[in-house]
């Protein structure tokens, strides 16, 4: 669920930026900590950028030409706005969290008056300073392909820093959490409509459609969002979910078999972190899940304002061993077989000699995951039903937070790569779809962009360029940087193909 980096990197020029650093008015600031209010009102102008300016500088380099090449010209100028606001924790305490409110502008007529919004939630990212508002700083990536791709197309964009990042108050990042999540993504879009009005780009306005979408871990929080805002009554035009580890509890078991996913050994510490703040249960001591060499300080960790290189050189985290490569004994033959080092050489990197959890551990998730079986794995059941009452704590918390607990009423997306090493389009999308089998036709669409495109399918030129792009990096850099960098490669295709969808409603 790794952040977006590599491909698609856009470095925008603080030189190319007018009116950086311009607050639009005297802003005041809110008294009040209820939820979804706007701390200060107006909120701060990072920086406007033209429409003509942005096109210039994407045209600049090799990966903003391609990003042209898929995001299309610019048709709007975009105002960027540091929101901030008051959601909750995990545990329901206040917390301040900040965001980015992206405003299209110009003269263009889908450049003002009413527009419909994109609520977006990024990818993982274990950079507490993230600021995804900060289109100033060329390491924003993701910041960069939503203006590209949305707001400089006319859609005002509302996207959460997510609480635990930049100034938000919350110690920890209530990761994969769907009711903290979704929360926190609804008050940034209150308090976002909220400070539209009184931007320098007043004259663009809440058309009333909402889109939602998300990568990796943003799309997983998008559906969660899209379930919370439907439950709420409130009005959603359609969603695009994309990567995202929807089936959690699935997910959770095809790890602990054995299929090791790239970045486990970052994702584990921050889903851990994450439950023992909401639930209390997941561990009475660190070392009841984590290795004597890496438990002590391992829950406040992540996210760090120490890069996760320099975390794993400091030996504060192994890069890829999840688990020991010394396989564990259950006193079950074929289980222990089963939990071997797989014959799958990415599935393999996730065990080593320094692992991160322990083979205790391990052992007690996989046979609760026995007695309790999920119903999509290991081997798929009718209507890929959740264990009816496991007991293992992690187990009850991946339950508790799987996407198998709902039905959309408005079109969905989702959107992923079929060999993604990272999140597993089948056991995550394809869980979803057998789940949603009975859904009415027109309502679910799935992609898969890595599959062959098919004569009519209105996504096939997104299938042939992201093969296209995944061919030349195996040219240029090898087979070995093609799979590391493919979770992260999906992602201007999959938001391409969202708002292409968007664009029909």
């Amino acid at each position: 669920m790794s952040r977006i980096r590599g491909s698609f990197c856009i470095a925008v020029a603080i030189a190319a930026l007018a009116a950086c650093g311009s607050n639009s008015t005297t802003s005041s600031v809110a008294t009040g900590t209820a939820r979804g209010t706007l701390i200060e009102n107006p909120p701060f102008r990072i920086a406007s950028l033209n429409a003509a300016a942005f096109e210039a500088q994407l045209d600049a380099s090799p990966v903003g030409q391609s990003l042209l090449a898929l995001a299309g010209a610019p048709a709007c100028g975009v105002d960027f706005y540091y929101v901030k606001y008051w959601t909750v924790g995990a545990a329901a305490e206040s917390a301040t969290a900040s965001g980015a409110l992206m405003v299209p502008t110009g003269a263009a007529p889908q450049c003002s008056g009413p527009r419909p919004i994109v609520l977006y939630a990024h990818g993982t990212n274990t950079d507490k300073a993230l600021n995804i508002a900060d289109v100033t700083n060329s390491s924003n990536t993701e910041g960069q392909l939503i203006a590209a791709m949305f707001a400089a197309h006319g859609y005002i964009v509302v996207a959460p820093n997510y609480a635990g990042y930049d100034i938000s108050s919350l110690s920890y990042h209530p990761f994969l959490n769907g009711d903290q999540q979704s929360k926190d993504m609804m008050d940034a879009l209150a308090a976002a409509r909220s400070a539209l009005p009184n931007t320098f780009a007043a004259a663009t306005s809440d058309s009333g459609k909402l889109f939602i979408t998300g990568y990796s871990e943003g799309g997983y929080v998008a559906m969660a969002t899209h379930k919370a805002l439907q439950a709420a009554g409130a009005t959603v035009t359609a969603s695009a979910p994309m990567s995202g580890p929807y089936a959690l509890e699935a997910f959770g078991d095809a790890v602990f078999y054995g299929s090791v996913n790239i970045g486990s050994t970052e994702f584990t510490p921050l889903i851990t972190t994450s439950y023992q703040k909401a639930y209390g249960n997941i561990y009475a001591q660190l070392t009841d899940i984590y290795e004597p060499t890496y438990a002590p300080g391992i829950d406040t960790l992540l996210p760090s304002t120490t890069p996760i290189d320099t975390l794993f050189e400091d030996g504060k985290l192994p890069e890829t061993a999840l688990f020991s490569s010394t396989t564990p004994v259950t006193g079950n033959v074929a289980l222990d077989a089963a939990l071997a080092i797989p014959a799958n050489p990415i599935f393999a990197l996730g065990f080593g000699a320094s692992n991160l959890v322990t083979n205790d551990y391990r052992v007690q998730y996989v046979l609760d995951a026995v007695a309790h079986p999920d119903g999509a794995v290991p081997l798929p059941q009718a209507g890929v039903p959740l264990a009816a009452a496991p007991q293992q704590s992690l187990r009850v918390a991946f339950k508790l937070n799987d996407m198998r607990s709902w039905s959309p009423h408005v079109p969905v997306l989702l959107c992923g790569g079929g060999q993604d090493p990272t999140v597993f389009f089948s056991v995550n999308a394809g869980t979803m779809q057998a789940y949603w089998s009975t859904l009415h036709q027109g309502l679910l669409t799935i992609l898969d962009v890595n599959a062959a495109p098919t004569a009519g399918d209105p996504f096939a030129a997104l299938q042939v360029g992201f093969q296209e792009t995944e061919a030349q990096i195996i040219a240029s850099e090898g087979q070995v940087a093609a799979v590391e960098s493919y979770h992260s490669t999906v992602a201007p295709f999959c938001t391409a193909a969202a708002r292409g969808f968007f664009s029909q409603f």
